[in-house]
Parts: C-alpha cells; sequence; structure tokens
C-alpha cells in the first residue's frame, strides 16, 4: 500500500470551473511518486462546493488518471446524517474508486453524537455500500471516534479495510494501534505525526503537500521501510518545513496550497466560494518566504 495519500485539492480555472486537465496532471504527479489519492475531500477538496456530477467527474478522473497504479479512495465531506453519506458513497459507488472514506458525523451546532448514535451512524453507512471504506477519526469535528468502537466495526464488516485518525493526541493512536493494528490500515491526518505514526506500527499518512513535493513525500515512507531512520527524519522535516512556510497564507490548506501552485505555475488554482481569491500580496508573500527557506516545488518539465 502507499505510505502516503494525497489529500487532494479540486482544480478550478480562473472562473471557478472545473479543471479536469489540471486536475488529471496532479493525480498523475502523485502516481507516478507513488503517493495514493483520496479525492473530493471537505477541506483541501472544496468538496462542499462542489456539485454530485462534479464530484462524479472528479473521482472518474481520478481512476482514469491513477487507477491501477495507487489506491483511488473517494474522501467526501462530513455528513449531517447516516443519508447523506449513504448518498456519497452511492455516488462513490459508480465511479470505480477502490476505496471510499466515511467522515465522523457532523450532528451541526457544535453537537456532538451519543455513542449509541455515532455507532448506529456507522453501521448504517457501512452496510449500505460494497465498496472497501475507511473511517475518519478527526479532532476538527469536535470529538475522536472511540478506539473500542472502531475495533468493534473492524470486527463486524470485512470491507471496513483502514481507518484515518487526525489528532495531536498520541495515547489515542497508540490505543487505536493496539486495538486494530493488522486488522485495519491505520494512517494520521497531516504530516505532524507521520513518522511518530509510523514506529508505533502505523501503516501512513495523509497530507496536502504532497501536491507540490509529492517525490519528498513518498520518500518519508520508503526509506522508512528500509529501516533508514536518518533519511526518513529528513524527509519529515522537509515535509513539516512546506507545512510551517506555507502558513503564511491565511485561510485553510487550500488556500496554501494553491498559492503555491501560483507561485511555480501549476494551472487549476482558482478557488470557490467561501474561499477568498488569492490575492497578488499573498502570492508574493509567500513567494520570499518559499525562497528564503530555499524550497521549491517539483514540477515536471512539461507542467
Amino acid at each position: 500500500m502507499s505510505r502516503v495519500f494525497l489529500c487532494s485539492i479540486t482544480c478550478f480555472d480562473a472562473d471557478g470551473a472545473l479543471d479536469l486537465t489540471a486536475q488529471s496532471a496532479l493525480f498523475e504527479r502523485a502516481a507516478r511518486a507513488g503517493v495514493g489519492l483520496y479525492v473530493g475531500s471537505a477541506s483541501p477538496g472544496e468538496g462542499h462546493a462542489l456539485r454530485p456530477e462534479e464530484t462524479d467527474a472528479l473521482l472518474r478522473a481520478a481512476v482514469a488518471a491513477a487507477g491501477g497504479r495507487v489506491s483511488v479512495r473517494a474522501m467526501g465531506v462530513e455528513p449531517r446524517s447516516a443519508a447523506q453519506m449513504i448518498e456519497f458513497l452511492e455516488l462513490a459507488g459508480g465511479t470505480g474508486v477502490d476505496a471510499a472514506q466515511i467522515y465522523s458525523l457532523d450532528m451541526g451546532h457544535g453537537g456532538q453524537p451519543t455513542p449509541a448514535e455515532l455507532e448506529s451512524y456507522f453501521r448504517r453507512a457501512i452496510e449500505s455500500t460494497g465498496l472497501p471504506v475507511a473511517l475518519s477519526s478527526h479532532m476538527y469535528n469536535g470529538y475522536l471516534v472511540p478506539p473500542e468502537m472502531i475495533e468493534r466495526l473492524a470486527a463486524d464488516y470485512p470491507h471496513l479495510i483502514a481507518v484515518n485518525a487526525t489528532t495531536p493526541d498520541v495515547p489515542y493512536l497508540s490505543e487505536l494501534l493496539e486495538r486494530v493494528r493488522g486488522r485495519l490500515e491505520v494512517c494520521v491526518g497531516g504530516p505532524m505525526h507521520a513518522l511518530t505514526a509510523l514506529g508505533m506500527g502505523g501503516d501512513g499518512y495523509l497530507c496536502t503537500e504532497a501536491a507540490l513535493i509529492p517525490e519528498r513525500c513518498a520518500a518519508l515512507g520508503r526509506h522508512f521501510e528500509r529501516g533508514e531512520i536518518e533519511k526518513a527524519a529528513a524527509a519529515h522535516a522537509d515535509v513539516l518545513r512546506w507545512m510551517r512556510t506555507l502558513g503564511c497564507v491565511s485561510g485553510m490548506s487550500v488556500r496554501r496550497t494553491k498559492a503555491a501552485m501560483t507561485v511555480f505555475g501549476l494551472p487549476g488554482t482558482g478557488l470557490r466560494e467561501p474561499h477568498a481569491p488569492l490575492d497578488p500580496e499573498e502570492i508574493e508573500t509567500l513567494r520570499e518566504a518559499l525562497r528564503n527557506a530555499g524550497l521549491r516545488a517539483e514540477v515536471p518539465p512539461d507542467a
């Protein structure tokens, strides 16, 4: 399996239309580096701004560009109900993706589901599809899925294959791994704890930086697999340097990533509401920050 997955941005042109040419080129760069794909996500993928037919086209483009070389997975957005998640899984099931993520339930208004409500939601979603599925336990939902619940679900559903945990809570990750290691693929969200997770027996990490430096992101996992810990640590430091440097652009990760793509001349960097368009001052601030840090994107000659 891939040790790293790209949480992909969605490429739009200057008018906000889906740019499948730029999108396919991005998928190709990731696949060439051995980086798996999660597509149509909430934060970097602007998934809430996509119409169902656009999500369908996006997933099909990912399969066409990278299918058979790396794992191509539908990511989707946080749902308010099992019915919403089931609709997304039905859509994804017709596109040829290898798997789909089931996000944790977002009750709205800052509310959190009871354990019984959450488990019922997951079971309804999992049972609605024959696709291999991954669960998301994400701190930005305001709670984490109890590890013992994930263990129960893993025991009951063979097509539950993975869990993506996004949290700085290392003891939580430790318990999760103890309960499901060997049964589920466990990845962490973001590069922050990538090397920690691998060292604890996890399987990899998800990030947006792979849109810019897919080879370097993949190198972290490859060096770790070979026991080249110093090289893995150096690759990890590089990825984190990118993450810190991109942080000079305000807003969510999609704005930072698309600003860097603009700096390096990559297409598909339009944004949709509610994200504000990138302005020239932001681009120049980031250009200078990247220059000062000595960072360059891995841009192929034909890009």
